[in-house]
């Protein structure tokens, strides 16, 4: 079976997904992420096109994490970070069409559409449009993940994140934690939520709630069977 992750910013993918990620490699299928945004640009005070150093260690990031979990392959697109909203909605569509339809997934794993970051948002609204249930489409079921330091920020009560499908990973935590500490460029130090601690604990959180020791929460946004 395909499975297609789709991520704003490099660490979403493992923040959101790492454990569900190591559990479907286990059980034989084939994962491939795609991140649309680069990540990094925003946090300077003026806009500027990323230098090949910071973009090469980013990169590398990312291919280090999805190695540790095992996963086929990643597209990294490049898109301004927390700008997706200047572009057309139709032109990130396409994009995400044309990755629907090189890797015919059956489950699709999207940002959740109320967080509080606009590239989450606008994430969200493409994959919506892109798996749209048309006749002959293999993909059966889309779920909603969340982001620690993004969802739970979320302001709007009627946005809130309410997960209703919870995967076991208890067996997968360990991997998690270990793709993500590729991302060091991202690693915050604890209480901050985007740090090991935080999403150890936060594991602990939705395993307590789910009956595991371990989990991982989502939204199933759209299924058929």
């Amino acid at each position: 079976m395909n499975v297609l992750v789709f991520a704003a910013h490099p660490d979403d993918e493992i923040i959101g997904v790492g454990g569900t990620i190591a559990k479907h490699v286990k059980q034989g299928d084939d994962v491939h992420v795609v991140i649309l945004a680069e990540g990094k640009s925003s946090r300077a005070k003026e806009y500027k096109e990323l230098d090949l150093e910071v973009k090469n260690l980013s990169y590398k990031e990312t291919e280090g994490a999805c190695t540790t979990l095992g996963v086929k392959s990643f597209a990294r697109l490049d898109f301004p970070d927390n700008r997706l909203d200047t572009l057309p909605l139709l032109d990130v569509v396409k994009e995400i069409e044309n990755h629907i339809e090189k890797i015919n997934p059956t489950i699709i794993y999207t940002q959740y559409g109320g967080d509080i970051n606009i590239d989450h948002t606008v994430v969200y609204r493409a994959v919506m449009t892109a798996t749209r249930p048309l006749p002959d489409t293999n993909i059966k079921w889309v779920f909603a993940y969340e982001t620690l330091s993004s969802t739970e920020w979320n302001y709007n009560e009627k946005d809130k994140f309410l997960p209703n499908y919870f995967v076991n990973i208890e067996d997968h935590l360990e991997e998690k934690l270990s793709a993500m500490r590729h991302y060091e460029s991202e690693l915050r130090e604890f209480p901050h939520p985007r740090s090991i601690e935080a999403m150890r604990h936060n594991a602990f959180v939705w395993g307590a709630k789910s009956g595991y020791q371990a989990a991982e929460a989502f939204m199933l946004v759209r299924g058929t069977w």
